[in-house]
This record gives C-alpha cells, sequence and structure tokens, in this order.
C-alpha cells in the first residue's frame, strides 16, 4: 500500500490540500482526463457514456492555524474542522511557513503548577500553544513564521499486526485510495466523474460547488466512519467493527445530514450481497459526508455513501484494516458495473 502511505502523510488541511492533490492528479492522470476547479477541487473523467456517475472522497484532514505570536516567540492557533480539544495536548506538529515546514510541540501549563480544581479538568485549545525553539516574536518571525500559517500533526503511516494500520489523516485519505483505484479499474457505458473534494471539514465546500458545476445522475461519497468495537463504546451507540467489511450509510446526524437514496441503497447492498462481499449498515447520529451537500445540489441528486471503518478518527493515531479498504474498493467496483 504505498500509494496510500504516501497519501496519508501528505499534508492538506481545508483550503491547502495541494500535496494531496499533487499525489492524486499525478496517478488519476493516467486514465483519466483531470483538472482542477477554482475552489481546488481535483475533477478526473473517465468514458463518454449519457449517464454520468460521480465518485466523491475529500482531500482535507483537520488541522490548525497560527492565530498570534506572543512576545515570546510561542504560537497561539486556532482549529480547522472538528478536534475534541485533549487529543492535541503533546502533539508535534509542523508549521508550513513560506520559508518551509518548522517543527514544534503543543504544550500547555503543566501540572505540577495547577490547583488542584485545574488538573482535574481537560485542557481546552485555547490554553496551549506551540513551542518552535523561538527566542521571542522576532526570532519567530525570522524563522518564517506569521499568522494565518497552516499547521499539521507530524504522525507517519505504520502497520500494526493482522493486517492493521496506523496513521493520521485516515479521514478522509482511505477514501482518496480507494476511489483512485476504483477510478483505475472500473468500465461501464458511463462518464465516471471522480473527485477529490476541498475543504469538505469546514463545511462540505468542494462538494457543493464540483457536484454543481458536474450535475451527475447518481453520486457515491467514499469516507470513513467511526467504530464500536473497542472498550467505552455501547453496542447500540456503534455496531461498526473493524474487518466486517464497508460501511454503507443509511441515515446520518439523525438525518439532517444524508439519507440515502434507496436506489443507490439498493444498489450497494444487492451487490455486496450477491458477490458474498461482506458489509455493515449505519444509521448514524453524529457527523455527515459529503454526500449531504451532494444531495441538495440543484433539483436533488440520488446520492448515498460508503465509509471505511476506522478506530480514533479526528486524531493522529487511527486504526483500520487493509482488508476494509480492499472490499471497498471491490464493491464499488462491482456495483458501478451494474449501472
Amino acid at each position: 500500500m504505498k500509494l496510500l502511505k504516501e497519501l496519508c502523510e501528505a499534508h492538506g488541511v481545508p483550503g491547502k490540500e495541494d500535496q494531496v492533490r499533487e499525489i492524486m492528479e499525478r496517478e488519476l492522470s493516467k486514465f483519466c482526463e483531470v483538472e482542477v476547479d477554482a475552489m481546488g477541487n481535483l475533477i478526473a473523467r473517465k468514458g463518454s457514456g449519457r449517464k454520468k456517475i460521480m465518485l466523491a472522497a475529500h482531500m482535507d484532514e483537520i488541522g490548525l492555524m497560527v492565530k498570534h505570536i506572543d512576545d515570546k516567540g510561542f504560537l497561539r492557533f486556532t482549529t480547522l474542522g472538528g478536534f475534541y480539544d485533549p487529543t492535541l495536548l503533546n502533539q508535534r506538529v509542523y508549521v508550513h511557513t513560506a520559508k518551509g515546514l518548522i517543527r514544534g510541540v503543543i504544550g500547555s501549563k503543566p501540572p505540577h503548577l495547577m490547583e488542584e480544581e485545574e488538573r482535574k479538568k481537560p485542557v481546552k485549545y485555547k490554553d496551549m500553544f506551540i513551542d518552535v525553539g523561538a527566542m521571542d516574536r522576532k526570532d519567530a518571525e525570522k524563522l518564517g513564521v506569521g499568522v494565518g500559517d497552516f499547521i499539521t500533526l507530524e504522525r507517519s503511516f505504520t502497520p500494526l499486526r493482522r493486517g492493521f494500520i496506523t496513521g493520521k489523516a485516515f479521514d478522509n485519505r482511505l477514501g482518496c485510495y480507494a476511489m483512485v483505484e476504483v477510478a483505475k479499474k472500473v468500465e461501464g457505458d458511463f462518464t465516471l466523474y471522480a473527485v477529490g473534494t476541498a475543504q469538505e471539514e469546514v463545511g462540505l465546500k468542494g462538494a457543493r460547488t464540483s457536484a454543481y458545476r458536474i450535475n451527475p445522475d447518481m453520486a457515491i461519497v467514499i469516507d470513513v466512519t467511526t467504530t464500536g468495537d473497542h472498550p467505552g463504546v455501547k453496542e447500540e451507540e456503534s455496531s461498526v467493527r473493524l474487518g466486517k467489511g464497508p460501511v454503507i450509510t443509511i441515515v446520518d446526524a439523525k438525518g439532517r445530514g444524508v439519507i440515502t437514496h434507496p436506489a443507490v441503497k439498493d444498489l450497494l447492498v444487492k451487490t455486496a450481497e450477491e458477490n458474498k462481499i461482506p458489509y455493515q449498515l449505519e444509521v448514524g447520529e453524529g457527523g455527515t459526508t459529503d454526500a449531504t451537500a451532494i444531495q441538495l445540489t440543484r433539483e436533488g441528486i440520488p446520492s448515498g455513501v460508503v465509509s471505511i471503518p476506522s478506530r480514533y478518527i479526528h486524531t493522529p493515531v487511527s486504526v483500520a484494516s487493509e482488508r476494509d479498504v480492499e472490499n471497498c474498493i471491490k464493491l464499488l467496483i462491482l456495483a458501478l458495473k451494474r449501472v
């Protein structure tokens, strides 16, 4: 999974997906016509059939941005996307400056100096700061640091045991990888649009603009979803498991997000059952995906979601199963052949 490792280790926060887009453009241009639109979406077209099918996988990962440099050279930051604040503390980061990458660490007031009541509460990101080893503000600025610089987490892609993998940005580089592999192998009497969308984590923005332009007859979003197969989660809260197959969404965000079109759901479920591909169904109450924006474009577009199960999403130590990734690719290739 050389390409998957490359995608996961690339850096691409909302509005700055360049590294990810370049990798995907390199791969997709081998068998598709590829262009980049004004929003930064990568749109790859394959085939010339009358029907238009859209696959979408967002390129961006949650990240941070420099908000202020204090007199001592420490960086204050804001978040781009949904972080749970305690997962940020004590992480290593890259600050993307005009002069290149600078390493730093996220720190906070040490517990040794906290009052007893302070120690009982999780540290909020607003009480954290980034230490890049600068002596003062001028020194930080000499290094190239400026307000508005993007910040990403420093983590490598690592195999675990039994086909499990861990790394950062699995949301949604797993989906990006799957989409490239599907586009590479699928053939049908339709025009396929494989879209790497921009700025999903901050409002599904790229999906909205690219879907309006393409106006597909059907859309399938490839993303990741949380699992319930680890301590702290009850089965009724989430029955999704690693290694049990890709997840077909029925509803997410309690219906405020996507409600999968019946024809899309039937296409995916029947394909999985007839080809003995393991799959899982999900009725989600939490987040949503690009499908929400696509579904509401123009007069409405029949849409659905296939997700790859991932533990600990929106952290730099997500865990997934290679088998689920492979079965997601297989399901989508076979489903599109039925269109």
